[in-house]
């Protein structure tokens, strides 16, 4: 019997190699879990046929000793990330059909070094919501407490790996997305620094701000994950080549690594007196073990959630126009209610689409219309640019930047819903991050009196994964 629960990459990888198990093993205890549990987390939208085949070619690089440390390993992929002959959703109706024909760039690195790739997770319908609600596929639940949800939009990834359905997986990050399901289900979630990660054959929400993003139960699984797939892709035009890959703060100079500010005005208000109350003893348990703690301001992070919400619904609005009914995606050509062009936009979209998509098109197509576009998104993009130069300039004073990862801990289902405003809250925290490009780290940081998952977060500079991965590792053994 396999302990799947504390199970990590590293203990896998050395069981195969020491013929303890099999690859094939390995997954057919996860096909177990997954029959057992996914009929009500909803984790899963398909698990491949091809599982166990992907295992046995595994099996076969560890016999000819051209096994990697990700050979073998099972991976669950997040709904918006294409793998060639393998449908991709995006959580919508409109590509219910929709079958990639190539892979993404993070699909054909996992695959040559062996990975085992089990299926597609559920996720808001194109990664637009936090507590994936918004899929047409129908609600993912949390595994601490199926009441509740595992956040979003990677919430079926999220809870996959939570769920002992996975060992590790991968989500994608616009605002979030990764690091709210990782604190709802008390996972470790890793955003990138903007361009580590190439976006080539994701499917689109905010192209100045996806980023693909691991998951996993421990700091080093993310590490390896990260470390692997960080890598410049020259058909990605926002992939940073490795020669620009440079850490240019306090750490590079030798400061780094001890000093972490905390912007306490940003959440002075609005946050459950849990989650403050996790965050001010995770505060006092890195002073213990030696960092200094210091107060920081940063004025314009506060307008991040506004921002963001003017900034990404322009680029759905943009990204998401291809599919029409015409070009992409489902259409109704064929219905006996079509009388012209117009019908089949209307209806192809209306029904293709499920409301927040809906929402965030109308409003991305609003604030780039002729009258409201230096109103609103040039003003925005003028914030963006405030938020990261004053995040830039903080880490001349600070190695690290601190934070609850999320307002409250996981909420129940069909809370929010109705109220858009309350919903996109939860990503107040999430924000200067997206916005400012700059990698972050959610880390399980204890349990409410409900044993539900609390979470901090690290920022660090540009290209500064290194310094939040040893936080990480020295968090975990202080928490």
């Amino acid at each position: 019997m396999i302990d799947l629960k504390n199970l990590t990459i590293e203990k896998a990888h050395e069981s195969f190699k020491k013929g303890e198990y099999a690859s094939r093993d390995l997954v057919e205890e996860y096909l177990k879990v997954i029959k057992e549990k996914n009929k009500e987390l909803n984790a899963y939208l398909e698990v491949y046929e091809d599982v166990l085949k992907q295992a046995d070619e595994a099996d076969k690089k560890f016999k000819n000793g051209t096994a990697s440390e990700l050979t073998g390993i099972p991976f669950a992929i997040k709904d918006n990330i294409l793998f060639e002959g393998h449908i991709a959703s995006a959580g919508s109706k409109i590509l219910e059909n929709y079958t990639a024909s190539y892979d993404s760039f993070v699909m054909r690195e996992l695959r040559k070094a062996g990975a085992v790739i089990i299926g597609r997770t559920n996720m808001d319908e194109f990664a637009m919501g936090s507590s994936t609600q918004t899929s047409a596929y129908g609600v993912s639940r949390n595994p601490h407490d199926t009441s509740r949800l595992p956040g979003g939009s990677s919430g079926g990834s999220a809870a996959a790996v939570a769920a002992d359905m996975a060992l590790v997986a991968l989500g994608t990050e616009t605002c979030g997305s990764v690091r709210e399901p990782a604190a709802f289900c008390g996972l470790v979630g890793l955003k990138p620094t903007y361009g580590a990660v190439s976006r080539n054959g994701i499917i689109a929400m905010g192209n100045s701000l996806d980023q693909v993003a691991p998951f996993g139960k421990n700091v080093r699984d993310a590490e390896i994950i990260f470390n692997f797939l960080s890598k410049y892709d020259k058909e990605d035009s926002t992939s940073i080549p490795d020669k620009s890959r440079v850490l240019d703060t306090r750490q590079k100079e030798g400061a780094g690594g001890g000093c972490i500010g905390v912007p306490w005005h940003l959440f002075e208000k609005g946050v459950d007196p849990a989650v403050m109350e996790n965050f001010k003893q995770s505060m006092e348990k890195f002073k213990k073990a030696g960092y200094e703690i210091v107060d920081i301001e940063l004025p314009f992070s506060k307008y991040s959630l506004e921002a963001y919400y003017i900034i990404m619904p322009a680029e759905v609005s943009t990204n998401l126009a291809r599919f029409d009914g015409i070009r992409y995606g489902f259409s109704v050509q064929n219905d006996k209610e079509i009388n012209n062009l117009k019908d089949i936009y209307m209806k192809s979209r209306g029904r293709g689409f499920g409301k927040e998509a809906r929402r965030r098109i109308l409003l991305g197509t609003y604030v780039l219309s002729h009258g409201y576009y230096d109103a609103y998104y040039n003003k925005a993009v003028k914030v963006r640019e405030k938020v990261k130069r004053e995040i830039i300039e903080a880490f001349k004073k600070v190695d690290l930047i601190a934070t609850p990862t999320a307002p409250m801990p996981a909420f129940k289902i069909g809370e929010k819903l109705d109220d858009p405003v309350a919903m996109y809250l939860c990503d107040i925290f999430s924000a200067p991050a997206n916005l400012a490009g700059v990698p972050s780290i959610a880390l399980p940081s204890g349990m409410t009196k409900e044993n539900l998952p609390l979470s901090i977060q690290f920022m660090a500079p540009h290209f500064g994964e290194e310094a939040l991965l040893k936080a990480g590792k020295e968090f975990e053994k202080i928490r």
